[in-house]
């Protein structure tokens, strides 16, 4: 589909749209810190895996919305509450298990850019699992949605629904590039010596980081209030 099809769809500053969705997505979030954790312990494989995960939750927040399901979220307190809560549960849980994971002697490490922990490195199906629930347990991600992609939709547009899905796909198709970019870099990262030596308090910087991400969406209120 070209330029001249999404602006008859009643797609509007679609350029500035790819602008502002490239600089929302080099923002640092939870997200970004899965994808870097990940490849740090585990390699690039796993960071790709991991930023796989996050996309496929975002989309599942790009259909919700466009359903109907994020705007019972802006509504409802109580919907909002839980998913609230069971989110900030699961980054919260994420961030401890990191910081109490033990130290290696770093003869554990494969491919020069393994990982820190004493156990057997998580399946990459697992580290899909994490990034998935890392964004689709986040019910400001529908939010933003909500709020973010109407100002690219004129007002007479004849399909608002099909608008908003292919907005919401090209904003999260355009994370992908990104996010493999962080991967890449961290995998690289893990490489130094010097950052191999000090995996273990990497581990507990992110855990901690997760912990505070996980307070923070449980401390939040409902942004469209």
């Amino acid at each position: 589909m070209n330029l001249l099809d999404l602006t008859s769809l009643g797609i509007a500053h679609l350029p500035l749209f790819l602008l502002a969705g490239l600089l929302l997505n080099l923002t640092p979030g939870p997200d970004v810190l899965y994808i870097t954790s990940s490849a740090l312990r585990q390699g690039v494989r796993a960071g790709v895996v991991a930023s796989l995960g996050i996309t496929t939750g975002c989309l599942v927040h790009v259909s919700a919305a466009a359903l109907g399901v994020g705007a019972l979220l802006a509504a409802s307190a109580t919907a909002f509450t839980v998913l609230k809560w069971v989110g900030a549960a699961y980054l919260c849980w994420t961030g401890v298990k990191l910081m109490l994971a033990r130290a290696t002697d770093g003869s554990g490490w494969a491919d020069g850019a393994g990982m820190a922990w004493s156990q057997a490195p998580a399946s990459l199906r697992s580290v899909y699992a994490g990034g998935f629930l890392t964004n689709a347990l986040n019910p400001k991600v529908a939010i933003f949605f909500l709020a973010f992609l109407p100002q690219f939709i004129v007002p007479e547009a004849p399909h608002k629904t099909l608008a908003f899905l292919l907005l919401g796909c090209l904003f999260t198709l355009g994370s992908i590039p990104v996010d493999i970019a962080w991967a890449l870099a961290a995998a690289w990262l893990a490489r130094r010596a010097c950052v191999r030596q000090g995996m273990h308090w990497l581990d507990r910087v992110a855990g901690a980081m997760f912990l505070g991400f996980g307070l923070r969406l449980a401390l939040s209120d409902n942004p469209s209030r």
